[in-house]
């Protein structure tokens, strides 16, 4: 969702380190970018559209001056227009703000600000922050601790960042959004996230709730809410900067779609025994769950929990999974005895961090799965474990998922403490069989078919029913098409009254039990005039009944569905591309949802 940058060192610098970092953000998903530029006086330069429409709009000797900060913006309060973008500043231009999150109680405060004489510009919730801090400077407070009342007085989840005229330092708070800071030999950084300073530094220290950075270009001082000096912790991050390029690759979609075998592989290195026949890891030893477990997820990283969940049903262990933003409203029971997994790529999502925070509250054990080093879900969790698919820049998740799914299948082997040959040998092989698929994958003819359809349904049954979930998902996420996914047995219970000659039917029938009910299923909407494509690793048996075939190899009911997947992912990526859509960067959506 939105990004912030920040930046303090040298002046000369100012200007290329915030286009750069804005660039690195690009990936969450935005729709209109600003700078503020602290020297002598504040100079912001703010416009609708992408990065690179504010980049024309600049000054063409650049930017610069003693520190800066700068901002992506997803619209929440307000459309997005030049007025919405951000930075926002107060009445004088006497400090500007960046901000992620939202602040719930900004109508209030907005009507007290209002009352006092204060003058808004734009629709955001954001613009109270630099009013506030502009009453408390009225008052006599110096930028330190105006900057801490006015976070202070809000409410609800937020990352602040702040820059005032003639002063090099930056300041910054968060509470339920994430902040990290970043450590140079030329300067100190603050970002959203990490690509947006990676190209400058790999040393990073995470801001937890609570507490106020100031970074000046020599110094990083961070203070808890009572004003005294906490000690950070410094974290090195593994990413090479180059694993966020494209690689030769039209998009990043594309390439990452292809990065599944190393990232399969990354994600069971020192994890699994062949010899033994058993998962080890090393990160969960002192797991102790005898109980139920839980899921807690959203979107993408929810189809991979019930995935998850069902895997741990089949060998015995109480699981259900639950859309996280339902988890609290619904009030499921929860006790000490419950593992509570969060499972989310960026460790970051708002409505999983508030489900897993509700369970720590009730004393239960949580466990975050994730993709990210020194995330708010690796650190407020009892444990972690890491999916390790590296930088995933596209907004649409295609390896993070496929790992997810992977590492599910481990932690399912690991409580049942199973010992398997056969689970190892399966699981090994996946990466090759992905390979695979990428290799002798028919899907761009299969999409130039059926680009022009007027909606299209996915179709499956247990370990397949989570597959058709997330492919029409990806489908509809990037294409912008009607795309709905359904347990086969849904069909006829309403789904089917859609049908028709023009909505394409994409069943998921691989070898099992339940191949034989999923073609009953088939012929269903065949009789309907409806087109089918079979993705499936029993050809021979399902290719008379179907329109076209997407073949994978035979990995065994667990893990067919996941090479499965590959295909339903190229499909959607070449649909999007036929249809000439921004894949990397579908409309309205960001890549780490970090808002309830």
């Amino acid at each position: 969702m939105c990004g912030i940058i920040g930046y303090t060192g040298q002046r000369e610098r100012v200007h290329d380190v915030l286009l750069t970092g804005l660039a690195g953000l690009e990936y969450r998903g935005y729709d209109s970018a600003g700078i503020a530029v602290a020297d002598e006086s504040l100079t912001v330069h703010k416009r609708a559209g992408e990065v690179a429409t504010l980049e024309a709009a600049l000054p063409t000797e650049g930017v610069d001056g003693l520190a800066g900060i700068g901002h992506t913006r997803w619209s929440t309060h307000g459309p997005p227009t030049d007025a919405n973008a951000h930075p926002h500043t107060d009445c004088d231009a006497q400090v500007a703000v960046v901000h992620n999150g939202i602040i719930e109680n900004y109508a209030a405060l907005r009507r007290d600000l209002e009352a006092e004489g204060h003058t808004f510009t734009s629709e955001t919730d954001t613009e109270v922050i630099p009013h506030l801090i502009e009453a408390a400077r009225e008052r006599g407070a110096p930028p330190e601790a105006a900057f801490r009342d006015a976070i202070q007085q809000l409410e609800g989840s937020y990352a602040v960042a702040a820059v005032f005229p003639d002063s090099e330092t930056v300041y910054a708070a968060r509470h339920e959004s994430p902040l990290v800071l970043g450590l140079g030999d030329d300067g100190h950084y603050l970002a959203s996230d990490v690509p947006a300073f990676i190209d400058f530094t790999d040393r990073v220290v995470y801001l937890e709730d609570g507490q106020l950075a100031q970074i000046t270009p020599s110094a990083l001082v961070i203070t808890d809410e009572q004003g005294a000096v906490v000690t950070p912790t410094v974290d090195r991050i593994a990413w090479d900067p180059e694993d966020a390029g494209k690689a030769g690759y039209d998009h990043y979609m594309l390439k990452e779609i292809h990065e599944q075998p190393a990232a399969i592989r990354q994600c069971l290195r020192g994890r699994v025994s062949e010899l033994e026949g058993t998962v080890t890891i090393d990160e969960l030893a002192d797991l102790d769950c005898e109980g139920p477990v839980q899921f807690v997820a959203c979107g993408t990283s929810y189809h991979a929990a019930l995935y998850g969940a069902r895997l741990l049903r089949e060998r015995g262990i109480p699981a259900q999974c639950f859309l996280a933003s339902e988890y609290a409203v619904d009030s499921i029971p929860v006790s000490a005895e419950t593992l509570v997994v969060g499972v989310t790529q960026s460790g970051e999502t708002a409505d999983t961090m508030g489900a897993l925070r509700q369970a720590n509250r009730v004393g239960a054990t949580t466990l975050a799965l994730t993709n990210v080093v020194g995330s708010s879900a690796a650190r407020e969790c009892d444990h972690v474990m890491y999916i390790r698919a590296g930088p995933e820049i596209g907004v649409a998740a295609t390896k993070t998922f496929a790992s997810q799914q992977v590492a599910l299948a481990m932690l399912a082997s690991v409580l049942a403490g199973e010992r398997s040959t056969a689970f190892v040998e399966r699981v090994r092989a996946l990466p090759d069989q992905i390979q695979q698929v990428l290799d002798e994958s028919p899907a761009r003819a299969v999409a130039e078919t059926y680009a022009d359809a007027d909606a299209y349904f996915f179709i499956g049954r247990g370990y397949n029913a989570p597959v058709a979930l997330e492919g029409a998902l990806k489908l509809k996420e990037i294409s912008y098409t009607h795309a709905e996914g359904f347990a086969a047995g849904e069909l006829k219970h309403g789904p089917l009254a859609l049908v028709t000659e023009r909505t394409p039917v994409f069943a998921l029938v691989t070898s099992g039990s339940s191949a034989a009910k999923t073609l009953g299923n088939v012929k269903e909407v065949e009789a309907r005039g409806a087109p089918v494509v079979a993705v499936t690793d029993i050809p021979n048996e399902v290719g008379q009944a179907v329109d076209d075939v997407l073949e994978v190899p035979s990995a065994g009911p667990r893990f067919t569905p996941i090479l499965a997947n590959i295909q339903l992912q190229l499909v959607a990526y070449w649909i999007a591309h036929r249809l000439g859509r921004s894949i990397d960067k579908p409309r309205n959506l960001a890549k780490s949802v970090t808002v309830d």
